[in-house]
């Protein structure tokens, strides 16, 4: 088997518990002792939504995909942080004011375009060799280097207060929990992710996606995708 799957995460999944299965499945249709299953960009935990899968050959463009544009629908809780960014971390109460439609709509703004970008402690950034959450799960100081991200766009869907919702057009790299943590601090009210879910990556949408409880060896073989070049 060779292609892209195109798998929609469901939340309490890691990325690796997506390959894993895809894997596994693979194995056990078609005899091979270690089929080649790969993902070309994680989701944590907690997020849900499209993930593209490299089977095979495919293996080997994996960066071709993980290098795509992305789209996130997010919801964002003003008044509160997180030391993990999002829901999953101790939740700490900032501040009970509530900005106006047209401040948020302001915030986004700010952040349209390219931006500098410190990567949460809580991710998979290499801090001499180790993974950043590693040693903040350790205890230990984590420093990471700002960079520069592109945000195509941010637009507001719906904001009652704490929850901002919002979707936004990013590049690669773009962590949206440091997004978020970002324009909570502009707003003054502090803010944690509270849920997230990508819906694209480049020209794949998660509409054409499959959740792990459709996997079996017939679905996976008939829902590869083989492609002459990645679509961007």
């Amino acid at each position: 088997m060779d292609g892209i799957l195109l798998v929609d995460k469901p939340a309490g999944w890691t990325s690796f518990d997506v390959v894993a299965k895809v894997r596994g499945i693979i194995k056990h249709a078609t005899g091979l002792k270690k089929p080649k299953v790969g993902h070309t960009g994680t989701l944590d935990p907690l997020a849900t939504g499209l993930m593209v899968v490299v089977v095979g050959t495919y293996c080997k463009r994996a960066s071709e995909f993980s290098g795509l544009d992305k789209t996130y629908d997010v919801i964002m809780k003003l008044g509160q942080t997180s030391t993990t960014g999002d829901a999953e971390g101790e939740i700490s109460t900032v501040s009970s004011i509530k900005p106006s439609n047209e401040a948020i709509l302001a915030a986004l703004k700010q952040f349209t375009g390219e931006i500098m970008q410190t990567p949460p402690a809580y991710s998979a950034v290499k801090i001499n060799g180790q993974r950043a959450y590693k040693l903040a799960r350790a205890g230990q100081p984590v420093t990471i280097e700002p960079r520069k991200v592109m945000i195509h766009s941010l637009q507001l869907t719906n904001y009652s207060y704490p929850n901002v919702m919002y979707t936004a057009h990013v590049g690669s790299g773009t962590y949206i929990r440091s997004l978020t943590e970002d324009i909570g601090a502009r707003l003054g009210t502090g803010a944690y992710m509270s849920a997230l879910c990508r819906s694209h990556v480049g020209a794949f949408e998660l509409k054409n996606a499959m959740g792990p409880d459709e996997f079996n060896g017939e679905t996976i073989a008939k829902n590869l995708i083989q492609l002459t070049e990645a679509k961007t």
